[in-house]
Protein backbone atom coordinates (compact mmCIF):
# COMPACT_ATOMS: atom_id res chain seq x y z
CA UNK A 1 0.00 0.00 0.00
CA UNK A 2 2.66 2.18 0.82
CA UNK A 3 4.62 1.82 -2.47
CA UNK A 4 1.27 2.01 -4.06
CA UNK A 5 0.42 5.61 -2.56
CA UNK A 6 4.44 6.74 -3.12
CA UNK A 7 3.25 5.75 -6.93
CA UNK A 8 0.12 8.10 -7.30
CA UNK A 9 1.74 10.84 -4.90
CA UNK A 10 5.07 10.39 -7.97
CA UNK A 11 2.38 10.59 -11.00
CA UNK A 12 0.49 13.65 -9.54
CA UNK A 13 3.51 15.45 -8.73
CA UNK A 14 4.43 14.82 -12.19
CA UNK A 15 1.42 15.53 -14.32
CA UNK A 16 0.90 18.74 -11.83
CA UNK A 17 4.69 19.91 -12.88
CA UNK A 18 3.80 19.66 -16.11
CA UNK A 19 0.79 21.12 -16.45
CA UNK A 20 2.69 24.15 -14.42
CA UNK A 21 5.18 24.32 -16.93
CA UNK A 22 2.68 23.94 -19.87
CA UNK A 23 1.05 27.30 -18.90
CA UNK A 24 2.98 30.46 -19.57
CA UNK A 25 3.04 33.01 -17.01
CA UNK A 26 2.04 35.17 -19.81
CA UNK A 27 1.31 35.18 -22.99
CA UNK A 28 3.58 37.37 -25.85
CA UNK A 29 1.64 40.15 -27.35
CA UNK A 30 0.22 39.41 -30.86
CA UNK A 31 2.22 42.05 -32.26
CA UNK A 32 3.75 42.36 -35.70
CA UNK A 33 4.79 43.81 -38.47
CA UNK A 34 2.02 44.55 -41.08
CA UNK A 35 3.75 46.63 -44.11
CA UNK A 36 6.63 48.72 -45.32
CA UNK A 37 6.16 51.82 -47.28
CA UNK A 38 10.02 52.18 -47.70
CA UNK A 39 10.20 54.43 -50.77
CA UNK A 40 7.54 57.64 -50.55
CA UNK A 41 5.41 57.71 -53.79
CA UNK A 42 6.96 60.44 -56.08
CA UNK A 43 10.35 62.50 -56.37
CA UNK A 44 12.50 62.02 -52.89
CA UNK A 45 12.79 65.42 -52.05
CA UNK A 46 13.84 65.20 -48.49
CA UNK A 47 10.43 67.55 -47.45
CA UNK A 48 8.29 66.75 -44.27
CA UNK A 49 5.33 65.62 -46.93
CA UNK A 50 8.06 63.35 -48.50
CA UNK A 51 9.52 61.62 -45.69
CA UNK A 52 6.18 61.21 -43.32
CA UNK A 53 5.28 59.26 -46.93
CA UNK A 54 7.84 56.44 -46.00
CA UNK A 55 6.45 54.83 -42.84
CA UNK A 56 6.30 51.25 -41.21
CA UNK A 57 2.98 49.48 -39.61
CA UNK A 58 2.70 47.47 -36.86
CA UNK A 59 -0.55 45.06 -36.39
CA UNK A 60 -1.80 43.78 -33.34
CA UNK A 61 -3.96 40.16 -34.14
CA UNK A 62 -4.51 39.83 -30.04
CA UNK A 63 -7.71 40.39 -28.29
CA UNK A 64 -5.97 43.10 -25.85
CA UNK A 65 -4.54 46.34 -26.17
CA UNK A 66 -0.82 46.08 -25.48
CA UNK A 67 0.98 49.38 -24.56
CA UNK A 68 4.53 50.01 -26.90
CA UNK A 69 6.02 51.86 -24.43
CA UNK A 70 9.45 51.16 -24.09
CA UNK A 71 9.19 48.88 -27.06
CA UNK A 72 11.87 49.72 -30.29
CA UNK A 73 11.89 49.41 -34.20
CA UNK A 74 15.30 49.35 -35.39
CA UNK A 75 16.78 49.77 -38.94
CA UNK A 76 19.51 47.41 -40.20
CA UNK A 77 21.71 50.45 -40.37
CA UNK A 78 21.50 51.24 -36.58
CA UNK A 79 19.01 53.81 -36.45
CA UNK A 80 16.20 53.20 -33.75
CA UNK A 81 12.82 54.55 -32.68
CA UNK A 82 11.20 53.89 -29.28
CA UNK A 83 7.70 54.11 -28.43
CA UNK A 84 6.38 56.18 -25.72
CA UNK A 85 3.34 55.29 -23.55
CA UNK A 86 1.28 54.48 -26.71
CA UNK A 87 -1.11 51.83 -27.08
CA UNK A 88 -2.49 49.51 -30.05
CA UNK A 89 -5.89 48.13 -30.07
CA UNK A 90 -6.20 44.63 -29.99
CA UNK A 91 -8.73 42.55 -32.70
CA UNK A 92 -6.49 44.10 -35.81
CA UNK A 93 -5.61 47.57 -34.51
CA UNK A 94 -2.30 49.08 -36.28
CA UNK A 95 0.16 51.97 -35.36
CA UNK A 96 1.84 53.44 -38.72
CA UNK A 97 5.69 54.82 -37.98
CA UNK A 98 6.33 57.71 -40.43
CA UNK A 99 9.79 58.81 -41.03
CA UNK A 100 9.24 62.41 -41.09
CA UNK A 101 7.84 65.40 -38.39
CA UNK A 102 4.63 65.56 -36.95
CA UNK A 103 2.14 65.06 -33.71
CA UNK A 104 2.10 61.94 -32.27
CA UNK A 105 -1.83 60.68 -33.10
CA UNK A 106 -3.82 57.97 -32.00
CA UNK A 107 -2.78 55.62 -34.69
CA UNK A 108 0.19 57.99 -36.11
CA UNK A 109 3.36 58.20 -34.57
CA UNK A 110 6.34 60.09 -36.06
CA UNK A 111 10.27 59.16 -35.84
CA UNK A 112 10.97 63.12 -36.41
CA UNK A 113 14.07 62.38 -38.68
CA UNK A 114 14.96 64.88 -41.00
CA UNK A 115 16.41 61.79 -43.36
CA UNK A 116 14.65 58.86 -45.06
CA UNK A 117 15.31 56.13 -42.26
CA UNK A 118 14.29 52.94 -44.79
CA UNK A 119 16.45 51.93 -47.92
CA UNK A 120 14.70 51.66 -50.81
CA UNK A 121 17.68 49.21 -52.35
CA UNK A 122 16.83 46.65 -49.50
CA UNK A 123 16.49 46.95 -45.71
CA UNK A 124 15.31 45.10 -42.68
CA UNK A 125 12.93 46.27 -40.10
CA UNK A 126 13.08 44.61 -36.31
CA UNK A 127 10.23 45.26 -33.69
CA UNK A 128 12.14 44.54 -29.96
CA UNK A 129 10.63 44.32 -26.58
CA UNK A 130 11.66 46.64 -23.96
CA UNK A 131 14.68 44.17 -22.99
CA UNK A 132 15.64 44.52 -26.75
CA UNK A 133 15.01 41.03 -27.71
CA UNK A 134 14.00 40.64 -31.38
CA UNK A 135 10.13 40.57 -31.48
CA UNK A 136 9.34 40.14 -34.94
CA UNK A 137 11.29 41.36 -38.26
CA UNK A 138 10.63 42.54 -41.91
CA UNK A 139 13.10 42.73 -44.74
CA UNK A 140 13.08 43.58 -48.22
CA UNK A 141 15.12 43.93 -51.74
CA UNK A 142 15.08 46.15 -54.34
CA UNK A 143 12.27 45.29 -56.78
CA UNK A 144 11.43 48.02 -59.87
CA UNK A 145 8.23 49.71 -59.52
CA UNK A 146 7.62 48.26 -55.97
CA UNK A 147 7.29 50.82 -53.19
CA UNK A 148 5.61 49.11 -50.71
CA UNK A 149 5.49 45.37 -48.97
CA UNK A 150 3.55 43.06 -46.90
CA UNK A 151 5.43 41.55 -43.81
Amino acid sequence: MRRLFGTVAAIAVAVGGTLAAASPAQAAPALRFHTAQYDSPGKDNRSNKSRNAEWISLVNTGKKAVNLKGWSVKEKGGRVYTFGSVSIPGKGGKIYLHTGNGKNAKAHIYWNSGNYIWNNTGDKATLRKPSKKTHDTCSWNNKKGRTKIAC
